[in-house]
């Protein structure tokens, strides 16, 4: 959550049923058909089968993510203070705005334990989980190094357990400067070692139930840094989770803000975009800013949608920052393209 660099970057048994096996982020093709000809039980969020007294005695399939990766219509996702120790702001905003969330970032340093509760609570309310895993005290090569295994098991068993879809982004930023596991402290190979090494031991408790979103700063503050170094494989990413604001100075238009980015990451994969965080700091042109989001994220078919950051932090990205930018979100919001039933996807 470096607002500070923000505004520099912004303004330049069952196991058996799925592909357990590591580098897979969902199914293959033969886990698909098991999956769907699997005798007994049926998935259940509850952790409890579904089909009366002799349930008990089925297995329970983990929760199929396929539905969620690219639905018909756009997720609108926020990240805001205050929760998850309430769900209070989280109501509120969505009052605000008109509409409820159905993607909720929260950020988890390394070490941390999986918050099922929150996930729990999260997904009662109608929204996903999102979850910014940031490595702050452990280097990328440890935890590749198999240093830290106890605990990535310890989180991926609490994942399997409470058998409900979340989106993890592992290392975010990992292109910038400013984080720990960035480029000041750590190469492209560390960075996607210590992915797949994360992602194996998912796959080895089968917690399947991960949207892996492997997630980039945009690239106009680091021109000379290449993305693709970094890529772990279509194997073991779900989605890109492009991250980039609108700032003061810099590109304000999604084609400028966003489009290189992309552009780059097409050479190298299809994999569908997210804006994994967003907003924006201008003042008289934020309602031009909140207009672009939406409408740029609306006509392109590969990106699912976006989190809007909306914290007063160092700059008021918060989307009502001012009545004119409040109300614009609003009519925005209120638009068809946006709304994903998580439940019914």
């Amino acid at each position: 959550m470096t607002s500070r660099i923000r505004s520099l970057a912004a303004a330049a048994a069952v196991g058996l049923l799925l592909t357990a096996t590591a580098g897979c982020s969902t199914f293959s093709s033969s886990g698909r058909y098991k999956y769907q000809h699997a005798e007994g039980g049926q998935p259940s969020v509850s952790g409890t089968p579904t089909d009366g007294a002799k349930a008990s005695a089925k297995p329970v399939l983990p929760y199929d993510i396929r539905p969620l990766l690219k639905p018909e219509k756009k997720y609108f996702g926020v990240s805001l203070p205050g929760f998850p120790a309430s769900m209070q702001p989280l109501q509120t905003y969505a009052s605000l705005v008109g509409k409820k969330p159905d993607m909720v970032e929260t950020y988890a340093a390394w070490g941390d334990q999986f918050e099922s509760q929150q996930v729990q609570d999260t997904w009662d309310y109608g929204a996903m989980s999102f979850i910014a895993w940031e490595p702050m005290k452990k280097s990328l090569a440890d935890i590749a190094a198999g240093k830290d295994d106890a605990y990535i098991h310890q989180f991926a068993q609490s994942v399997a357990a409470l058998n409900l879809p979340v989106a993890i982004s592992f290392a975010h930023e990992m292109n910038g400067f400013w984080y720990p596991w960035g480029t000041k402290k750590a190469t492209p190979q560390q960075f996607v070692s210590a992915w797949k090494h994360v992602h194996d031991v998912f796959a080895e408790e089968g917690a399947t139930q991960v949207i892996w979103v492997w997630s980039p700063n945009v690239i106009g503050p680091m021109k000379s840094v290449r993305l693709k170094p970094f890529w772990p494989g279509d194997a073991y990413v779900d989605w890109i989770g492009v991250i980039g604001y609108y700032g003061l100075d810099g590109p304000h238009t999604y084609k400028t803000l966003y489009g290189p980015t992309m552009d780059e990451v097409r050479g190298f994969t299809k994999k569908p975009f997210i804006i994994a965080e967003t907003a924006s700091e201008g003042r008289t042109r934020k309602p031009a800013d909140i207009d672009d989001l939406f409408q740029g994220t609306a006509k392109r078919s590969d990106v699912v949608g976006f989190i809007w950051f909306d914290y007063n932090k160092e700059t008021d990205w918060r989307v009502d920052s001012s009545s004119a930018a409040a109300a614009e979100f609003r009519r925005q919001a209120a638009g068809k393209a946006y709304g994903v039933d998580v439940r019914k996807p």
